[in-house]
C-alpha cells in the first residue's frame, strides 16, 4: 500500500515537472503589491498612467513624446552592459523632463495636484531623479547621516545596480514601464537598498489612526482653541533606542498641554529615520508612550510615520489635517523643546522650506510660551512631492 502511494506520488510529480518545462517561460506581467504601494505613494501621475492603458497609449502616441522617448531608449542602449552609465541615461534632463510634463494631460490621474498634472509630472520626474542619483549614482544627500544608501560595499552597489536594471524590464503589472523604465528603475533601487520606508503605514487613514480618524469624522472643530498640536520629532543617534532623551521630553510637555482641554488631537510626527536603518518609528514609539504613560486617549493621538526633518514634519501633518476634515483657517500648535521651537521660528528656517520644499507648509504665528509656538497650516502641503524619495 505504502509503496504503491510513493509510486503514485512519483507520478505526478514527474507530471508535474513535465508541466513546469513545458509552460511558457513568463506568463506576463504580475502585481507587486509592495512596489504598487510605493508607486502609488511617490508618482500618482504615472502610477495612474501605468492603470490606464488607453491614457498611457495617447501620450506615448504623441510625436514629440515619442522622439523624446526614443532617444531616451538610444542613450540606454549605448551603454551595453556599463551599470554606472546606464544609472546616468535613466535620468531625465532639464529638457526632457519638460517636455514630458507638457505632453501630460488631465486623463493621467493627476487630481492630487491643485497646480495641474504638467506640475505633477516635473515633480516626479524629479523624483525619479533624487532617487536615480542618490541610490544609483552615489550622490551625497542632504542628510548623510540619515539619507541615502550609506557606506556599502562595491560589489553590493553593483549588485543592487544590477538588480534594479534586471527589475526595470521586467513586467509589473499596471506599472509605467512601457513609457519608460525610469520610474520602476527608481523604485526598485529603493526596493533593492531597503529603503521602502515610504509605503509602511498606507492607508495612513487606518491602522493605527483609524479610531483618531472616525472621532474627527464627526468633531465639532469650534469647540477647541487648536485643531491639534503637532509634536515634532527628535530622533535618538543611539543604535536600538525607541525614543530619545528630548522625545521623552516632547510628550511630557504634549501630555500636560493636552489636559488643558483646548485641542482636540496630537499629531505626533518622526519616522524611522535616527540614527541610520534604525528599527523604529518614531510616531509609532511617541503613541505608544502617551497611551501606556500618559493615558492619553488612542482617539486622540494621530501618528505621522515618515517625516525625517522638521520642515516635514510640519507638512505632512498639514496633511494630515486635511484628510481628517479639519479647517486649515483655524490655528494648530507646535510643541517642542525650547531649542528646536526657536530653531522653527527662525528667518533661517522659512530659507530652508523654500529650499527643501519649495514652499512654506505654513506660516508660524504667536510665540505660547517657551515651548509652544502657534502655526496656521497651508494648503499647498498637500501637494505631493517625491524629491525626498522616503519622505514624499
Amino acid at each position: 500500500m505504502r509503496k504503491t502511494a510513493y509510486r503514485a506520488a512519483a507520478v505526478l510529480g514527474a507530471a508535474a515537472l513535465l508541466s513546469l518545462a513545458s509552460a511558457p517561460a513568463s506568463a506576463g506581467a504580475v502585481r507587486d503589491i509592495e512596489t504598487e504601494a510605493l508607486s502609488s505613494r511617490l508618482f500618482p501621475l504615472f502610477d495612474a498612467l501605468g492603470k490606464n492603458a488607453a491614457a498611457l497609449d495617447h501620450l506615448k502616441a504623441k510625436p514629440e513624446v515619442a522622439t523624446l522617448l526614443r532617444a531616451r531608449q538610444d542613450r540606454r542602449d549605448a551603454c551595453g552592459s556599463d551599470l554606472g552609465c546606464l544609472a546616468q541615461a535613466m535620468v531625465w534632463t532639464s529638457a526632457e523632463s519638460a517636455a514630458l510634463a507638457r505632453a501630460a494631460d488631465a486623463s493621467a490621474g493627476a487630481a492630487r495636484a491643485d497646480d495641474g498634472p504638467a506640475a505633477q509630472a516635473k515633480r516626479e520626474l524629479d523624483g525619479v531623479n533624487a532617487i536615480v542619483r542618490t541610490f544609483g549614482l552615489g550622490q551625497v544627500p542632504s542628510y548623510p547621516q540619515i539619507d541615502g544608501a550609506g557606506t556599502i560595499d562595491p560589489q553590493e552597489t553593483r549588485a543592487r545596480l544590477q538588480a534594479a536594471a534586471w527589475l526595470a524590464r521586467t513586467p509589473r503589472a499596471a506599472s509605467a514601464q512601457e513609457l519608460d523604465p525610469s520610474i520602476e528603475f527608481a523604485l526598485a533601487l529603493l526596493d533593492v537598498s531597503d529603503r521602502t520606508d515610504a509605503a509602511g503605514f498606507e492607508p495612513l487613514a487606518g491602522g493605527l489612526n483609524a479610531a483618531a480618524m472616525k472621532r474627527a469624522k464627526g468633531l465639532d472643530w469650534k469647540r477647541y482653541r487648536y485643531s491639534a498640536m503637532i509634536v515634532t520629532g527628535v530622533g535618538p543617534e543611539v543604535e536600538d533606542m525607541a525614543l530619545s532623551p528630548f522625545g521623552k521630553y516632547h510628550l511630557r510637555l504634549a501630555a500636560n498641554r493636552f489636559a488643558a482641554g483646548d485641542v482636540p488631537f496630537i499629531i505626533v510626527t518622526g519616522g524611522r529615520a535616527h540614527p541610520r536603518a534604525t528599527r523604529f518609528v518614531e510616531a509609532e514609539e511617541m503613541r505608544k508612550a502617551l497611551i501606556e504613560r500618559y493615558g492619553v486617549p488612542a482617539e486622540a493621538v494621530v501618528i505621522e510615520p515618515y517625516a525625517r526633518h522638521t520642515t516635514t514634519n510640519l507638512r505632512n501633518a498639514t496633511r494630515l489635517l486635511t484628510a481628517m476634515g479639519a479647517p486649515l483657517d483655524k490655528d494648530t500648535v507646535i510643541v517642542c523643546n525650547p531649542g528646536q521651537s526657536a530653531a522653527i521660528e527662525s528667518p533661517a528656517f522659512v530659507q530652508r522650506n523654500l529650499a527643501e520644499l519649495g514652499y512654506e507648509p505654513g506660516k508660524i504665528g504667536r510665540r505660547v510660551s517657551p515651548t509652544e509656538l502657534e502655526f496656521r497650516p497651508s494648503v499647498q502641503s498637500a501637494r505631493v512631492d517625491p524629491r525626498d524619495p522616503l519622505d514624499p
